[in-house]
């Protein structure tokens, strides 16, 4: 995460397993997913024509199989575009089954203990002193 600027999006109770938080930062609509309890992040902008992408439904997809057989995967893992039902993985961003360049930025998103910032303190002289 070096070089990377840290943003506190909520508590991890908050995202259940299941839930999604759309939040704004640095001027930009993010989607925050929990799925399955691994967290991924989707800019909130379909590439398409700008529809709010991480509003769509989270779903599954028919995968690649032998003919005559229909495999259904992929669960939770792909989001479809409210307004025209593009879909993308939401792992990677990339377009579900069409060769094309176009593709959602993805963010790394973790999970921390809370921080809390501390302070330098000694006692001089039976006083004690803070430092900040």
């Amino acid at each position: 995460m070096t070089g990377k600027h840290r943003h506190v999006v909520g508590k991890k109770r908050e995202f259940p397993p299941g839930t999604r938080r759309i939040v704004e930062v640095r001027g930009r609509s993010i989607g925050v997913f929990n799925v399955d309890g691994a967290y991924y992040a989707l800019r909130n902008t379909c590439p398409h024509q700008g529809g709010p992408l991480c509003q769509g439904t989270l779903t599954g997809t028919m995968i690649p199989s032998e003919p005559g057989n229909y495999v259904y995967g992929m669960e939770n893992r792909v989001l479809r575009c409210p307004w025209h039902c593009w879909e993308f993985d939401i792992t990677t961003g990339k377009m579900i089954f069409v060769p094309d360049p176009l593709r959602v930025k993805t963010y790394e998103v973790g999970v921390e203990p809370p921080s809390v910032e501390t302070y330098p303190v000694t006692v001089e002289e039976r006083m004690v002193v803070l430092y900040v």
